[in-house]
């Protein structure tokens, strides 16, 4: 089939589809092939002639740096999203008064991953992400036996024989995709937006068997597929396993009239209605041309069965940027400087000698060795000459680590334990404190992409799966998927770092100091981690006797106090009382003395009968009453000032 041609020239469902495929892989291969394939093999570290930087290199060494730096990246990944146990949550509705369903929901889709693996998928999709740029996975349904240990009565229940219960269920497993095997309308840039994705990978023949035995796919012929190493997970074996079905699984979009004609011919009673000019759809093909199975999406929500996320995302691109394109110059380099040095070593050590080929022996072999006897026609002095190409530069070792350096520039990728010599030379807490932030944004960037982009939309796709085929388990609502990761191992220690500076500034009879030392223990990656929260949060609750006791001392503390308030201001109403009273002897005085003055004049009139003498003494007596009068004016003044100022 000439699959140039113009698509509406296909007359049938699977020539449309595979047309459309070998146009996706024929932008594929001429794009990103051969730049994904030296990717692959920098990552493994496996040399090829076209690798070589120049025709006389003779090393085939390949530097670990940017095995190390993909490694190190996808731990930190790894190790943010499962290093606390649970990667997900769901949330429900807050108007839903029963909330004891999530707890259900979240418990039993966690077992179900834990029990298909689900973390080791994951895991390998980030390894497709970093080397590649875009990791690819497509969730599966499999059918599989359960066997659990049981017990039955027997005998009208006089006995319990034991053995064995078998359970059949379906599970969604995530199957990692690589990029050579998945393929996609050039324009688009996420799976949903394509006209279609498809995986074509090869397969064994008896899994095409059995489906078909199970009515799954269509009870056709099916062959055997010759080998095709641009489909080979690993390029570089020569020996390929031939009993295999190439098997092309397309998810998308498809005419109407070529689907429904191809329902019919396949006796479907369900013919689609009219409507649009293309049907979502699943068709799998087996070895280019033989139809297996061509249903609508089955699914109820009408996604396709297919997550990917770019590891660095690339504008208006489906192919992101992995970390080995982020390496690709600084590996490159450093390869070509330490084979250059490989290779002026082998001449700089190894011994060879310069020799007058005139002047030895007929048919002689010249070997230098140890006790080696070497023949001559004459002085061996004048006939054999050693001589080497002088010593190595030391400088290719300085060169050698900035060009490592210059990986972990590009790529954002160091390892904990190398941290003081590799970002920062003088290990300065401030310098590694800049360098760290700087990293851990990055890792945050990638982090936040995988979750949003892959690890989010997988759980969400997995779990109306399960709604959709087993409502035992899972009842079908409306809930909301939260991913739940943490920081990485780089950003948990440079947070330790920072809480233990802060720690250091802070007194023991803080309130927040409890809190620290328990943000310490719960970044560190210990065993008993839980445990140990929880005691430092028993011994931070206080005992309710002591409680009690220290509730009844501050009552006491207050009543003392409130007594003590009560006896200043009796003793200030006392003041203020005696000083009123002063006030009104003081008003009354003048009064006093003009009395006793009258009865002076009258007692000096009866009893004298000198009249100067007389007129003396109540001159004097009136001299008296008027320094009194001033006086006492003057006490008044003086007191009032002091009330005065006191108020």
């Amino acid at each position: 089939m000439d699959y140039e041609n113009d698509f509406a020239q296909i007359s049938t469902l699977e020539g449309w589809v595979i047309s459309k495929c070998n146009t996706w892989r024929d932008h594929y291969e001429a794009n990103y092939q051969e730049k994904f394939d030296e990717y692959y093999r920098l990552w493994r570290g496996v040399w090829s002639p076209e690798d070589s930087m120049r025709q006389s290199e003779r090393s085939r060494i390949i530097s670990p740096a940017l095995q190390q730096a993909v490694e190190s990246s996808v731990a930190e990944v790894e190790e943010a999203t499962f290093g606390r146990g649970k990667f997900f949550d769901i949330k429900d509705d807050l108007r839903d008064p029963n909330q004891g369903d999530i707890q259900l929901i979240r418990e039993q889709l966690t077992e179900d991953f834990n029990f298909v693996g689900v973390r080791k998928q994951i895991a390998e999709c980030l390894i497709n992400a970093a080397v590649f740029g875009t990791g690819v996975a497509e969730i599966v349904a499999n059918e599989v036996k359960e066997f659990k240990p049981a017990t039955q009565p027997i005998m009208d229940g006089e006995m319990q024989a034991v053995g064995v219960m078998e359970t059949t269920r379906t599970v969604f497993t995530l199957r990692p995709v690589m990029p050579q095997n998945f393929l996609i309308d050039p324009v688009a840039t996420s799976v949903q937006e394509a006209l279609g994705v498809a995986i074509d990978e090869f397969v064994p023949y008896h899994q095409v068997r059995v489906l078909q035995e199970q009515g799954i796919y269509n009870d056709v012929e099916v062959g055997t597929a010759p080998p095709d190493s641009d489909l080979e997970p690993d390029q570089d074996l020569t020996v390929h396993f031939e009993d295999k079905v190439r098997l092309t699984k397309y998810y998308g979009l498809v005419p109407r009239d070529l689907f429904e004609a191809t329902a019919y011919n396949m006796e479907d009673d369900e013919i689609s209605e009219e409507g649009s000019e293309y049907i979502e759809a699943m068709v799998v093909i087996a070895n280019n041309g033989t139809l297996l199975k061509a249903e609508a999406n089955p699914y109820m929500m009408e996604d396709r069965p297919v997550v990917a996320f770019p590891w660095d995302i690339v504008p208006g691109r489906f192919w992101g940027r992995g970390v080995c394109e982020k390496g690709y110059n600084a590996q490159k380099a450093l390869d070509t400087e330490l084979r250059a040095r490989i290779d002026a070593l082998a001449l700089t050590v190894h011994p060879m000698m310069a020799v007058d080929a005139s002047r030895l022996p007929r048919g002689a072999k010249l070997e230098v060795r140890p006790g080696k006897a070497i023949l001559t026609n004459g002085n061996p002095a004048e006939i054999l000459q050693p001589f080497n190409f002088g010593q190595l530069d030391p400088n290719t070792f300085n060169q050698s680590a900035s060009l490592q350096q210059m990986v972990q520039m590009a790529t954002g990728a160091i390892d904990a334990a190398g941290i003081p010599g590799s970002i920062n030379g003088d290990s300065t807490a401030a310098g590694i404190s800049m360098s760290l932030g700087a990293i851990i944004k990055r890792h945050k960037r990638t982090l936040i992409n995988f979750q949003e982009s892959f690890l989010l939309p997988m759980v969400a796709k997995v779990a109306h799966r399960y709604m959709q085929f087993d409502p035992e388990n899972y009842p079908v609502k409306d809930f909301k998927f939260v991913t739940t990761s943490s920081l990485g191992i780089i950003a948990r220690e440079y947070e330790v770092t920072q809480l233990v500076q802060l720690l250091q500034t802070m007194s023991p009879e803080s309130p927040m100091y409890p809190m620290l030392i328990e943000s310490i223990v719960d970044n560190m990656n210990l065993s008993n981690r839980e445990e140990v929260i929880q005691k430092l949060r028993e011994a931070n609750t206080p005992d309710p006797q002591m409680q009690a006791l220290q509730q009844q001392q501050l009552e006491m503390e207050m009543a003392q106090k409130q007594s003590t308030i009560e006896n200043i201001q009796a003793q200030t109403a006392e003041i203020m009382s005696r000083v009123e009273q002063n006030q009104v002897e003081t008003q009354l005085l003048p009064q006093e003395a003009e009395t006793k003055r009258l009865e002076a004049i009258a007692r000096n009139l009866g009893e004298s009968e000198d009249d100067k003498e007389f007129n003396r003494r109540a001159k004097l007596a009136e001299l008296v009453l008027k320094e009194r009068e001033i006086a006492s004016k003057e006490d008044i003044v003086e007191q009032q000032m002091r009330q005065s100022n006191g108020n």
